[in-house]
C-alpha cells in the first residue's frame, strides 16, 4: 500500500549502479529503455546535488583472476561482460560523477559485497539510500537486499532502474516491493520531491507478499507502485 514518508535532510545518500556505456552498445547486454532511463537519473542526479544529498557510484570491473567460481567468459578468454580492459565499461558521460562524488568499482553484484562503503556512508548518518541502476533482477536486487540486511532503508526508484526486458525489470521490482521492509518504492518524480524535503506517498510492504502478480497483472501492478 501507499502511505506518506519524508526524509530528513543529512541522512540520505543516493546510489547510482552500473550505468555504463556496455548497456547501451554492447548488443549482447543492452538495456531496453536505456536512454529513458539515463534523462531519469539525471533528474536525480540533479536533486540530490541541489539537495546536498552525496552521490555515490558504482561501476561493475571484472578482473579474471580475482572472478568468483564458474564466471562466464567469451571466445577469447576474457570476462563475457565488465571486462577490466573493455572500454564499454566506462560511465555514461551524462551520468558520470561530478568533482567531488564518490565512484567505486564492484567486482560482484552488490555494491556492498566487498569495500568500505556501508562503513563510510554509516560514519556519515546516513540512514536512507535512494538507488538506482541496471540490471534490475541483478546488481539492484543483491545491492538493495545487502543495503537492507546492512541496516539501511532503501528507496528504489523504479523508472530510473532497467533491465534486458520490461518483463524482466517489472517483475523484478514486485519481487523487490514485496520484501523491502523498512524501504519503499517510488517513481523519479517522487524520489526527487522526497530528496528536496516533502513527503511523498509511496509504496511499502506490509504483510506477508502483498503483490500475488501473475502473467496477466504484472504490469499493471508495477504501474500502481
Amino acid at each position: 500500500m501507499k502511505s506518506p514518508i519524508s526524509i530528513s535532510r543529512g541522512t540520505v545518500a543516493a546510489a547510482f549502479i552500473d550505468l555504463q556505456e556496455e548497456h547501451r552498445q554492447d548488443k549482447r547486454y543492452l538495456v531496453e529503455g536505456f536512454g529513458d532511463i539515463l534523462v531519469n537519473v539525471q533528474r536525480l542526479q540533479e536533486a540530490a546535488r541541489r539537495n546536498f544529498v552525496p552521490l555515490y557510484h558504482w561501476a561493475y570491473i571484472v578482473d579474471l583472476a580475482k572472478a568468483r567460481p564458474f564466471h562466464p567468459v567469451d571466445v577469447n578468454g576474457k570476462s563475457a561482460f565488465s571486462d577490466k580492459d573493455d572500454p564499454l565499461t566506462a560511465i555514461c558521460p551524462e551520468v558520470a560523477p561530478a568533482a567531488g562524488e564518490t565512484m567505486l568499482i564492484k567486482t560482484e553484484a552488490s555494491a556492498f559485497g566487498a569495500g568500505s562503503a556501508a562503513d563510510d556512508l554509516k560514519a556519515r548518518g546516513i540512514e536512507w539510500l535512494v538507488v538506482a541502476g541496471v540490471w534490475t533482477e541483478a546488481c539492484i536486487d543483491a545491492t538493495v537486499k545487502d543495503a537492507v540486511a546492512l541496516g539501511f532503508r532503501v528507496l528504489v526508484v523504479k523508472d530510473a532502474c532497467g533491465s534486458a526486458s520490461a518483463a524482466m525489470h517489472q517483475t523484478a521490482i514486485l519481487n523487490l516491493a514485496n520484501r523491502l521492509y523498512g524501504g519503499a518504492v517510488t517513481n523519479t518524480v517522487d524520489a526527487c520531491r522526497l530528496l528536496s524535503g516533502d513527503t511523498v506517498s509511496v509504496w511499502q510492504v506490509e504483510g506477508s507478499v502483498p503483490l500475488r502478480f501473475t502473467y496477466e497483472n504484472a504490469a499493471g501492478l508495477y504501474d500502481d507502485l
